[in-house]
């Protein structure tokens, strides 16, 4: 072992992919960076959330000055074209090449903004996510799918792009609001209830001492993100463009996202989801695919995490079923979605993990859902 090299072994590997899960990982960013990269020249992208809280630890770890540092504003709302467009433009000035390589730092919306940026910068140059929030952790920030939203929908326009390193710290879970760390739940929730009953029980379990003022200890923050990683690592692993079994990690996201494009992006994602997925679990109950306690199972749980249990009241069902249909998974105008049978178990593997829905059950059940 090389001199400055950290002793860490990566929890995971996926895809080119190193994953990196523990307590204080921020300061092993630039021995893990460097071992990994060289001597890249390196940008940190963030937003003007995270980027006060990490980015000068980020930076002196890898050892560059704060002109390295590029933010956005923080949230949904600014993962636009625009934003891309203001990044490349910034690196292009700067003399940035094909020798550089991007540091995504803060949550989801960084992830997939700065993974985009690096999938399309000169071609594609490397990307190293450095995840700050629970939701990025365990979701966004694994699996290689980037993007920016559009008018249209969510994610709509983007790229496959796999990090080379993924870097995921829980100790950054000390500064997240309660809120954010039930956003991340959510994702949590779903891989319990498509993939992993035991999952579902330990979240269900733990709640109360994850969704608290200063987050989970260091014990508790790691175990669960390493849990979650463990099951999209699996299933990623098995299909890595979504063309089979990696649509059921869609599970609560063909509603979710229809709800989250129609509030203007001012419910959460895992709002959004744990919506989602109480209307989809009724579809599949509708649909004899699942047993109705499946739905008050999920019901249940998300109300442990503090997360909403049904459709807004002010969400009118015809404008989110037409919503849908702007989605990704949308194909020749219908609509798949991706149905549990049970927790931990899903529907559809004879029709490639994702089933057409008649409207008219949508609809019904987004009325029976409503708060």
């Amino acid at each position: 072992m090389t001199a400055g090299t950290p002793s860490r072994e990566p929890a995971f590997e996926l895809h080119g992919s190193r994953i990196y899960i523990g307590a204080a990982l921020l300061d092993d960013v630039g021995p893990l960076v460097r071992q990994a990269l060289g001597a890249r020249r390196l940008v940190i992208l963030s937003d003007d959330t995270v980027a006060p809280l990490y980015a000068a630890r980020v930076a002196a770890s890898c050892g560059v000055d704060a002109h390295a540092i590029l933010t956005m504003p923080a949230g949904e709302a600014h993962k636009t074209r625009k934003s891309w467009s203001r990044f490349t433009d910034v690196m292009l000035d700067a003399g940035y090449g094909r020798d550089s390589a991007v540091l995504a730092l803060g949550g989801g919306v960084v992830g997939d903004m700065a993974g985009f940026v690096a999938a399309t910068y000169m071609r594609g140059i490397p990307v190293v996510q450095i995840p700050t929030t629970l939701l990025a952790m365990i979701d966004a920030a694994v699996g290689g799918k980037t993007g920016v939203d559009t008018r249209a929908g969510k994610n709509l326009v983007g790229a496959f792009h796999h990090p080379t390193l993924v870097i995921a710290d829980p100790r950054t879970f000390s500064t997240l609001p309660v809120e954010q760390l039930r956003n991340g739940l959510a994702e949590a929730v779903k891989h319990g209830v498509v993939a992993s009953e035991e999952n579902f029980a330990f979240i269900g379990a733990n709640a109360a001492q994850i969704v608290r003022v200063g987050g989970p200890d260091d014990l508790l923050g790691t175990e669960l993100v390493r849990r979650n990683i463990e099951i999209k690592a699996r299933v990623v692993a098995a299909d890595e463009k979504e063309s089979g079994l990696r649509k059921i990690l869609n599970f609560g996201h063909t509603i979710g996202h229809a709800v989250e494009l129609l509030s203007g992006y001012t419910l959460l994602h895992g709002e959004c989801v744990a919506i989602g997925m109480v209307v989809e679990a009724q579809i599949a109950a509708a649909l004899g695919f699942a047993d109705a306690s499946v739905v008050a199972q999920i019901r249940h749980v998300l109300r442990e995490v503090g997360l909403p249990v049904g459709v807004p009241n002010d969400l009118d069902a015809r404008a989110v079923l037409d919503a849908t249909r702007t989605d990704k998974k949308a194909r020749d105008g219908a609509v798949e979605y991706a149905l549990p049978s049970r927790i931990g178990a899903m529907v559809g593997g004879e029709r490639g993990w994702g089933t057409p829905v008649p409207d008219a059950v949508v609809l019904d059940a987004l009325r029976k859902m409503a708060q």
